[in-house]
């Protein structure tokens, strides 16, 4: 039987060490020969220090500067935010020139997927129409849209909270008192009822209402124009039914200026309603769903063909993120990256808020001064709003990324970075913008969950990677998203929303790069419709546009 690891030390310059399983005061754990002998409890994910520290000592994690103390830590005892606090490198202009060494895809050379060719070129892994208010006036009327198609359509999804509420109403009107109620052994209810699909080639219509398109900065609208246009673009969607006020800053011309320049010669069927410019919202909202209904049955006319795996864009995320988040599920998803770079494909790395002291490693891997400058530009930019209102990347980590083992930014950063692999930087995008190449692309998002999932959506990501330590139930309406735990128990307590348990990195079941490649796997089964998320089968259709003030 062999024997459980206890502990990791990451990189050979670290000066702190992980505990991969809770471990007492007092116990003496060996990490590479090395005996340490532990002052403090350190549970499982937290970290020990290497060697004795003075106030203003760096700590180092991944080899970088995650940390300095502020107190003097003995060899032995626990990280703490109260014993260190954030501090990060600074970055410059590139050094030296990057060597990438390919991960070995020669299985997966001639192989294809199954996807939804658009004439744009772009392949999708699913089939989608969309519904958009350009601004929040007309939430109602998408809300109204929505219960006129999803259900009668098959789209609604299987809601036995319903059933849940209504036998709890029963008790309470045959006369049960609040013990009864409070005691009764009620279940959900199980299989389905739901309609079968009308469109069985057509994934769904998703309705992406929000808050905004009118009342914000300028450049608010304009980012809110090109996060619709992208999703509008996205390879997974077929066409769209856009709803305008008609007063309202976001205007439908500028919705046309931004799909025009983003893609000449834009065809996708795309149907414009103006509610100030109708006879009655009844005349507009009747137009609108035949119009829609229309749209729906020449897009079911669509049939699932073989594409070459380059046409695949993965965007990979990370949320609920614990102290094994950059050991197990974020390296895999890493080396998921690099095979599907290897192959031609695009990958999306987002969150910049959470590439706080790897910037310069990031620089030293772009593919010119170009890119290196304009994520360095980007980066810094982002960093100065943070601060002018007080704030800083230094905020990032939540309080459930600090009870978990993630302290500072920098640590959570440095973990976070794994997810994009080890490619060259091929591009970098801001907010919304659109890959012009293959390759690993640096994307401008924050690190909310949502506003990242939906900025990558923007910018063409046909599939994503979401990994978590804590459990996150985060979907996008259009990307399919496979949810991927970084333990074990993760992965069975919540199996209703992890795809792929990545634990088994940390448990030695399984190394990086064999969990990476069956990572890849589960991706191809998911790109051809064989699979499906469990994001999807839930129905998280998140959808947050970013304003462009200061979001962590």
């Amino acid at each position: 039987m062999t024997a459980i690891r206890e502990t990791l030390k990451v990189h050979r310059d670290d000066n702190i060490i992980v505990a991969l399983t809770d471990l007492a005061a007092g116990k003496t754990v060996f990490n590479e020969g090395t005996p340490y002998l532990l002052r403090t409890d350190i549970p499982a994910k937290h970290k020990f220090a290497a060697r004795d520290f003075s106030p203003g000592d760096a700590v180092l994690m991944y080899g970088i500067i995650i940390g300095r103390a502020v107190e003097t830590i003995a060899r032995g005892e626990r990280i703490t935010t109260e014993n260190i606090r954030h501090a990060a490198a600074d970055y410059a202009g590139r050094e030296g020139q990057y060597e990438w060494h390919p991960p070995d895809v020669s299985r997966w050379k001639n192989s294809t997927f199954n996807g939804y060719h658009r004439s744009d070129g772009k392949v999708g892994t699913a089939n989608y129409w969309l519904v958009i208010p350009l601004v929040f006036c007309e939430n109602r009327n998408v809300e109204i849209m929505k219960n006129a198609l999803a259900e009668i359509l098959g789209y609604a999804k299987h809601r036995p909270y319903e059933t849940y509420a209504n036998e709890l109403a029963a008790m309470y009107r045959a006369g049960k008192s609040y013990d009864e109620i409070h005691a009764a052994e009620l279940t959900l209810a199980g299989e389905s009822n739901q309609r079968k699909q009308l469109f069985p080639n057509l994934d769904g219509v998703k309705f992406l209402t929000h808050d905004s398109g009118c009342g914000r900065t300028e450049e608010d609208i304009a980012s809110l124009c090109g996060l619709l246009a992208g999703y509008i673009l996205n390879p997974n969607t077929a066409g769209a039914t856009i709803l305008s006020l008609g007063c309202q800053k976001a205007e439908m011309k500028m919705l046309r200026e931004v799909l025009e320049n983003a893609s000449p010669g834009f065809d996708k069927p795309i149907h414009f309603f103006e509610q100030q410019k109708s006879r009655s919202e009844q005349e507009m909202l009747t137009r609108a769903i035949r119009a829609t209904f229309l749209g729906m049955m020449q897009a079911n006319e669509l049939r699932r063909q073989p594409a070459a795996l380059s046409q695949l864009s993965i965007g990979m995320e990370c949320g609920g993120s614990d102290g094994f988040s950059g050991l197990s599920a974020n390296p895999a998803m890493g080396h998921c990256a690099d095979i599907l770079t290897a192959l031609g494909g695009t990958v999306l790395l987002s969150e910049f808020p959470e590439l706080c002291g790897v910037e310069q490693a990031l620089i030293n891997r772009a593919v010119d001064e170009a890119t290196a400058d304009k994520f360095r530009r980007i980066q810094s930019e982002y960093a100065a709003r943070a601060a002018a209102v007080g704030s800083g990347f230094e905020n990032n980590p939540s309080p459930g990324n600090i009870r978990d083992g993630l302290i500072t930014d920098a640590m959570k950063s440095a973990g976070a970075a794994k997810k994009g692999g080890t490619s060259p930087v091929r591009g970098v995008l801001d907010y919304t913008e659109q890959p012009t190449r293959k390759g690993l692309h640096l994307l401008c998002t924050p690190g909310n969950d949502v506003e990242s999932t939906t900025g990558m959506a923007a910018s063409g990501a046909n599939l994503m990677l979401f990994s978590t330590g804590l459990g996150t139930p985060t979907g996008n309406p259009v990307t399919p998203i496979i949810k991927v735990a970084t333990n074990t128990t993760l992965a069975a307590r919540m199996p209703d929303i992890i795809d792929f348990n990545a634990g088994t990195v940390i448990t030695g079941e399984k190394s990086i790069e064999e969990c990476g490649e069956a990572l890849f796997e589960l991706c191809l089964r998911a790109a051809n419709g064989e699979y499906i998320p469990k994001a999807v089968l839930l129905g998280q259709d998140d959808f947050i546009p970013w304003k462009r003030g200061v979001s962590l």
